[in-house]
């Protein structure tokens, strides 16, 4: 099967459920997942100038896309599923798109394991990841998005990043890239440094969607060209 065809493939999903659901179309129902989730996320964000996302996340049908629309991203980027077998959540936002990506991968016949970061004591929970090649995940990760609830202060003082991939390189895994579904940062990396050591590395930013696409009118929808 070719690259346009799997891609293809991927965007469509299998029905399930008791007669009277299959075959019924969603609120969201768009020509293309990508579309559809982007939708959603204008929703969810409303104008407001961060968000943890969890009304899409959270969601049946946004977590089943999220998930889908993750992997696809990461593939146009260069990495596919053959490239890395664990994804990390950075934080508690990002934890249910772990597992979005872990059962949309499932659901292509790949195997992808999932874990979460542990700043509580310095270590990951879930399966080992020594070995691994690791893709670290957040939920939205800009230059002005926060993160009240977990570790990961802002992005530009690179804080807790730098102890995330410090984490994972004691765990015996490599880190290849970080991803979210929703970023700021143009630039297309994130320099991090280990904490122990000092040593510095710059990793690829991927993220699936740019927050300035959200900025639009002020009930949150995209400005549209």
């Amino acid at each position: 099967m070719n690259e346009a065809s799997k891609r293809q493939e991927g965007s469509s999903f299998r029905p399930t459920g008791s007669p009277d659901l299959v075959g019924r179309k969603s609120d969201t129902d768009l020509p293309e997942p990508v579309d559809q989730l982007r939708e959603l996320l204008a929703q969810e964000i409303g104008g407001r100038p961060f968000t943890e996302l969890s009304g899409v996340t959270f969601h049946h049908r946004g977590a089943e896309l999220a998930g889908h629309v993750l992997l696809d991203t990461l593939e146009d980027a260069g990495y596919s599923v053959d490239d890395f077998n664990a994804v990390g959540a950075l934080t508690a936002a990002a934890v249910p798109l772990a597992d979005a990506m872990l059962h949309a991968a499932a659901s292509r016949g790949q195997d992808l394991d999932a874990f979460v970061m542990d700043f509580v004591y310095p270590s990951i929970k879930g399966p080992s990841i020594e070995g691994r090649r690791v893709i670290l995940l957040d939920a939205w990760l800009g230059r002005k998005s926060y993160v009240q609830t977990s570790s990961l202060v802002t992005l530009g003082k690179n804080n807790e990043l730098n102890l995330d991939c410090g984490i994972i390189q004691r765990q015996g895994a490599k880190t290849l890239a970080i991803a979210s579904l929703v970023g700021g940062r143009t630039d297309g990396s994130i320099q991090v440094v280990d904490p122990v050591d000092g040593s510095r590395q710059q990793l690829p930013f991927i993220c699936a969607y740019q927050e300035d696409q959200f900025a639009g009118t002020a009930d949150g929808s995209p400005e549209r060209s």
